[in-house]
């Protein structure tokens, strides 16, 4: 294995399924802080890969200390009056850190000061179900007007977003969706696949107890051959074809299908993205999913800012694998061994896609058992995708490995990774596997 630099007990930054790597400013440790444990040479190290450390084995510089301004919407306050004089707190993003670079456009909030649609009359039992689901069938920009207190609008029926015209939700930091832990909230689900340019921007919204109902079992056939279901994506949104925009917006336990080596994503999962998911100075608490226990991308590129991923569980286990000599029975075209697990918190999967990282706390969240990535998992399929690490830190999280795979070869390093991509930067970051 070539290129491989590893830090303490719990954290590798290795280049071995990923061409380049390298690594800056990075504090990395585990439970023996200063020892490689059994891949503690680094033979073969890129050039270009730098990490400064002190004696105990303890690198230089983590990321900027809390109190730091994010990019975007102000992550403390709603600034909204509920007629008391009081403003009530809103509590998205990242509290103890940001993106140095700041955040793109298309993470910043959307203008809507002239609303397509305004759902509501000024009073909270004007908001309903069926007011916002009118809204959503004509798409454009959506504000409400509920009154000066927060309002919960319960979803009993999901709400399918237009394919065809641009669709921007505004919360206004005062709006929960409540899928009720009985439907997935939103879907987005275009016949095509890459190719629609129609972006879906969630803003200053909250979106709590959306679950899928999966469907599409796998054969069954005895273990380690694949348990579940291969449905069941994304208990708060699930996009195919769709570009997306997240920010200033909150998900709680929300769930995906709770089993099945592919199927996942417990808040949000997009699937075939021309152009991608951008998240800016949003949190994702307590979702689950078999993969992607709150965020799951496949073949969409992924973009995260100033966001924060807390407690979030892959309910899956034993991951994924093509091995005919384990597993007997079909699933997917290929004897699939293995039933999910991967990506405590957030996944990625497919050709040529990149995931960027920068301002994000990623803190307490399980992959399953036998599977990969306590806080992420990131595999490229032709070895095409960059991985981007900035003014970042993950932190207890548990479950799976860093591990990095390249032709049936694999290194196990702590569980704050798993990946497989074309390079591998890590910049002004803290690093802790348990």
């Amino acid at each position: 294995m070539q290129g491989r630099t590893i830090l303490a007990v719990a954290i590798a930054i290795a280049s071995s399924g990923c061409g380049d790597a390298s690594a800056t400013g990075v504090t990395a440790f585990g439970s023996e802080a200063g020892s490689a444990g059994s891949e503690s040479d680094t033979t073969g190290a890129s050039a270009s890969t730098t990490v400064a450390t002190h004696s105990s084995g303890v690198a230089d510089t983590g990321p900027s200390s809390a109190g730091e301004s994010g990019a975007g919407p102000d992550s403390a306050t709603d600034g909204s009056d509920d007629g008391s004089g009081e403003t009530g707190e809103w509590d998205a993003g990242n509290p103890d850190g940001a993106c140095g670079g700041g955040v793109p456009p298309l993470g910043e909030a959307v203008d809507t000061s002239s609303p397509s649609t305004v759902v509501g009359d000024g009073s909270p039992a004007s908001c309903t179900h069926a007011a916002l689901a009118a809204a959503v069938a004509a798409g454009g920009i959506i504000t409400f007007e509920c009154g000066n207190a927060p309002v919960t609008i319960a979803i009993d029926q999901t709400l399918q977003l237009r394919t065809d015209v641009d669709t921007v939700i505004d919360g206004g930091r005062r709006v929960t969706l409540d899928g009720q832990h009985q439907v997935r909230v939103l879907a987005f689900e275009s016949p095509d696949f890459m190719n629609t340019e129609t972006r879906v921007t969630l803003q200053h919204l909250r979106v709590i107890g959306g679950k899928t109902s999966p469907v599409e079992a796998i054969p069954q056939a005895p273990p380690p051959c694949s348990q579940g279901y291969n449905d069941g994506e994304g208990g708060a949104l699930y996009m195919r074809d769709g570009n997306l925009s997240v920010v200033d917006c909150i998900f709680e336990d929300n769930e995906g299908a709770p089993l099945g080596p592919d199927t996942g994503g417990g808040a949000i999962y997009v699937v075939g993205s021309k152009h991608g998911m951008v998240i800016a100075a949003s949190t994702f608490e307590g979702n689950r999913a078999s993969n992607a226990a709150a965020v799951g991308g496949l073949f969409c590129e992924l973009q995260i800012f100033d966001s924060l991923f807390i407690g979030n569980t892959a309910t899956g286990s034993g991951a994924n694998n093509n091995d005919p000599s384990q597993c007997d029975a079909m699933n997917n075209g290929q004897n699939e061994i293995g039933s999910g697990g991967n990506g405590g918190a957030i996944y990625s999967d497919g050709a040529s896609v990149d995931v960027t990282l920068c301002g994000v706390q990623i803190a307490d969240n399980d992959a399953g058992e036998g599977a990969f990535g306590g806080g992420l998992f990131f595999t490229s399929n032709d070895f095409g995708g960059d991985l981007t690490i900035r003014d970042s830190v993950m932190m207890g999280n548990t479950g799976g490995h860093w591990t990095v795979v390249q032709m049936g070869s694999t290194t196990d390093a702590g569980s704050a990774v798993g990946t497989n991509c074309r390079s591998l930067t890590i910049e002004n970051s803290t690093l802790q596997g348990l």
